[in-house]
C-alpha cells in the first residue's frame, strides 16, 4: 500500500534494444551487441542510484520496462536493473511492475528470473494471429511463438498478462481480425490493448504506405475506411461480450485489471523516465533523457551525479497553468470514467465550467459527452471521434 506520507510516482524504464526492428515502428529502439547491452545496464544502474537521491519524498506505485524489447537482453541484467530500483527507490509493496516482451526473444528461464525478480505483470507484443500479417509487419515471431510464451508465463506463476493487438494493418480484413480476436480472448489474458496502425514518417512503411500511397505488387494494401471503421466497432462489441471492460479508447481489461500504470499518466500522476530517451513528468515540467547512445554511456554519474543529470535532462519545460488544464481534459477524457469537477477544483482552484463551459455545453449537444453527477465522460460517438473532441479543449 502505498505511503501517505509521500507523494506516488511512477518509474518507465528504457530499454531501447530489439532483435530487428518492425516495419512500422519509430520508437527509439535498435540493434546492439550484448556487450552494448551490458554497458547500458550497467550506466542505467548508475542513473537510478543519481535520481533515486533525489526522489526521497515519492513513492513508486508502478514500473514499466518498456522499449525496444526488454525481453532481447540476457535477463540476469533485467534482475540487476530491478535490484537496483527496490534498492534506491521507495517501491510500495502492492507496486505494479510491468515487462513488456516479444514472443521471439522468450525463454522459459526468462520468465522465471522476471518473477525472482518481482515482476508481476507482462505486456506481450502480439498483434495478430495470422502468420502472414505478422511476417507483413516485420514481426520476428509466429503465433505458435507467442503461444508457447503466453503457457510458459501461466505455468511459472505471472497474474497479470496483457496482449498487444494491432489492427488496420497490410492485409487485413475484418474477418482475419475477428478471428485473432476469438483465439486471443479463449487464452483469458486479464488485459487486451487494441490500437490500430499509424504510419509514422522514416519508418519503411512510410515509404509504401505514407502520405496515401498506393500498395504495389509487392505490398500488400491496407484495409479501406469502411472496413477500418468495422473492425473499431467489432473490437468495442467482441471485447464487451467476452467480458472485457473498455476503460480507456484502446484498452480492455477484466473487472479489476485495468493497467495502474497507464491510468496514472491519464491522471497525471508524476512519473519518472530511466534510461534512453525516456521522458519524465514530475514537479509540474516535462523533459526527455538524451537519446544520443554515446554521450548517456560518457555520464559521470557517480562523479557528478547532479551535472550528470542536468546534462541528461536537457531544457526543462515548466507547464503554464492553461496547459495543465488542456492535458486534464486531453489525457483524462480518453478514460471511459472521464473526469471530474471536483478534482478540477482540487487541482486548480477553479470551477471546470468556467473555463471549459461553453465548449462542454457544445459537445453535450451534440451528443459527443454526457455528464454524470460530477463526472464528464465522451459517449461512445465521442470515443469514435475522439480527436476532434479532444482538439477542441485546446485554450486560445
Amino acid at each position: 500500500m502505498t505511503s501517505r506520507y509521500k507523494k506516488p510516482m511512477e518509474l518507465y524504464v528504457h530499454i531501447p534494444f530489439c532483435a530487428r526492428k518492425c516495419f512500422y515502428c519509430d520508437f527509439l529502439s535498435f540493434r546492439a551487441p550484448e556487450p552494448v547491452h551490458e554497458a547500458y545496464s550497467a550506466q542505467l544502474i548508475r542513473e537510478i542510484e543519481a535520481q533515486g537521491a533525489f526522489c526521497r519524498e515519492y513513492q513508486v506505485t508502478s514500473i514499466f520496462i518498456g522499449g525496444g524489447t526488454p525481453s532481447v537482453m540476457e535477463p540476469c541484467l533485467i534482475a540487476d536493473i530491478m535490484r537496483a530500483l527496490k534498492y534506491h527507490f521507495d517501491v510500495a509493496t502492492d507496486a505494479e511492475i510491468t515487462i513488456e516482451v516479444n514472443p521471439g526473444t522468450l525463454l522459459h528461464n526468462k520468465l522465471h528470473i522476471y518473477r525472482e525478480a518481482g515482476i508481476n505483470r507482462l505486456s506481450i507484443g502480439l498483434q495478430s494471429t495470422d502468420n502472414q500479417e505478422l511476417r507483413d509487419l516485420g514481426r520476428i515471431h509466429t503465433f505458435e511463438e507467442f503461444l508457447k510464451s503466453y503457457q510458459c508465463a501461466r505455468m511459472v506463476g505471472f497474474p497479470d498478462i496483457n496482449v498487444d493487438l494491432m489492427s488496420s494493418i497490410p492485409g487485413q480484413t475484418l474477418e482475419s481480425f475477428k478471428n485473432t480476436l476469438k483465439k486471443v480472448t479463449m487464452l483469458k489474458p486479464e488485459h487486451i490493448s487494441a490500437y490500430s496502425l499509424i504510419i509514422e514518417e522514416g519508418t519503411p512503411f512510410w515509404d509504401r504506405y505514407g502520405q496515401g500511397k498506393a500498395a504495389t505488387v509487392s505490398f500488400p494494401p491496407l484495409p479501406d475506411e469502411d472496413t477500418e471503421n468495422r473492425i473499431y466497432h467489432l473490437t468495442r462489441t467482441f471485447l464487451g461480450e467476452q467480458g472485457y471492460g473498455r476503460y480507456e479508447i484502446s484498452n480492455y481489461a477484466k473487472p479489476g485489471h485495468e493497467c495502474r500504470h497507464n491510468i496514472g499518466y491519464w491522471t497525471e500522476v508524476p512519473y519518472l523516465g530511466l534510461g534512453l530517451g525516456a521522458s519524465s513528468y514530475l514537479g509540474g515540467c516535462r523533459f526527455s533523457n538524451t537519446g544520443d547512445m554515446d554521450m548517456y554511456l560518457g555520464l559521470d554519474f557517480a562523479g557528478t551525479p547532479e551535472e550528470s543529470l542536468e546534462q541528461l535532462h536537457g531544457p526543462l519545460q515548466e507547464l503554464s497553468r492553461e496547459a495543465r488544464m488542456e492535458e486534464f481534459m486531453f489525457l483524462g477524457l480518453r478514460l471511459t470514467k472521464g473526469v471530474s469537477e471536483i478534482d478540477f477544483v482540487a487541482m486548480f482552484g477553479i470551477k471546470l465550467e468556467t473555463v471549459f463551459g461553453p465548449v462542454i455545453d457544445h459537445l453535450i449537444s451534440n451528443g459527443l459527452m454526457e455528464k454524470n453527477g460530477v463526472r464528464l465522460s465522451l459517449t461512445e460517438w465521442g470515443m469514435d471521434v475522439s480527436n476532434y473532441v479532444l482538439g477542441e479543449f485546446l485554450l486560445p
